[in-house]
């Protein structure tokens, strides 16, 4: 595939295409305050680590107690919405909008939200394998929704679901422009999940420094098994738990068929009511972000293998033969 650029009528590879698009900057996201009362929540997690089940039934337990709550997936991975609509996928943002692009049609909000029992959620979605950056995907999805009159929507909370093993770019985006006014970590008792939570603090930490107004507000730990770790972690940082999701069986099992367990007059209501609650009234604050070896020591040195000794390599390791001697290329004047 080639092209031609200016009046010089040279051909320009499709490389050079994909790097002039790579090297382009995204317009501007909306940094002003929004025109509503709404509480707009980032939550961040490791993958897998069960950010979509919770934001699920969380989200829709606050639609059964009344607030006009939209849900937003913002993780490439777009299942997000699985379980709030039983399983089926939802048409990302990015996938529509290139599609209607490509009719010259435009994106209107029946093409990208959708409901359910009074929840309303969308996902941003992510570029095809190999065609692009997951965080330049979601800044390119929240440019679409500004267009589509995003600061001026009515809802009491929009819950943003974001991926938290990389706190940097698009991913970064709520912390970074105070698109949000608090940050919830979902982790568990393990110290992947822990790592990345402590990332999250110290992102927010950085921009605070900044002049960023972003805090986290607490952390909601799932498939507790009561070790203790996740609970430590947070008194550590000093942020609130607002919930700890047993490890249980029938959770498990019900998640796994994309049931929604938040339900009033369920045998978990009064989980999810209570961190409902906790979620919209827990105020934002200046987390203490933990060193490495601090969040080691959470754990028992069987856990995390403190007990390895770091051995230094040597050149013979490395090249099966003791060190050379060679000559320098230095240039060495003699004295005048």
């Amino acid at each position: 595939m080639t092209t031609t650029a200016g009046d010089n009528s040279q051909p320009i590879k499709f490389v050079e295409l994909l790097r002039r698009e790579a090297a382009e900057e995204s317009a501007p996201v909306h940094t002003g305050p929004v025109t509503k009362e709404t509480q707009i929540i980032a939550i961040y997690g490791k993958g897998g680590i069960g950010k979509s089940f919770t934001l699920a039934n969380l989200s829709y337990m606050m639609a059964q107690q009344g607030k006009k709550v939209l849900l937003i997936g913002c993780d490439p991975k777009s299942d997000t919405t699985s379980l709030l609509f039983g399983g089926k996928a939802c048409p990302t943002i990015i996938e529509t909008s290139s599609r209607l692009k490509l009719a010259g049609q435009a994106v209107s909000i029946g093409d990208v939200c959708f409901k359910r029992d009074g929840v309303f959620a969308m996902e941003l979605g992510g570029p095809e394998v190999g065609r692009g950056c997951g965080g330049r995907g979601i800044i390119h999805g929240f440019e679409t929704l500004e267009k589509l009159g995003f600061h001026d929507w009515g809802f009491d909370f929009v819950l943003l679901d974001f991926l938290g093993d990389v706190v940097c770019g698009g991913f970064g985006l709520p912390i970074a422009r105070d698109m949000c006014q608090k940050v919830i970590v979902v982790a568990s008792n393990d110290l992947q999940s822990l790592y990345v939570a402590n990332n999250v603090c110290s992102a927010v930490e950085y921009f605070r420094k900044l002049g960023g107004n972003v805090g986290v507000a607490g952390m909601v730990i799932n498939k507790d098994d009561g070790t203790g770790e996740a609970q430590a972690f947070a008194d550590n940082a000093g942020i609130p738990v607002l919930a700890a999701i047993p490890a249980d069986e029938d959770i498990r099992r019900k998640s796994a068929s994309y049931e929604i367990i938040g339900r009033p007059g369920g045998q978990w209501a009064p989980l999810f009511e209570e961190l409902a609650l906790n979620v919209a009234e827990a105020p934002p604050v200046r987390p203490k972000p933990q060193t490495q070896d601090q969040l080691l020591g959470l754990f028992s040195a069987d856990t995390v293998g403190r007990n390895v000794v770091l051995q230094p390599a040597t050149t013979f390791d490395m090249m099966g033969r003791h060190d050379l001697v060679k000559p320098t290329l230095e240039v060495v004047y003699d004295e005048a």
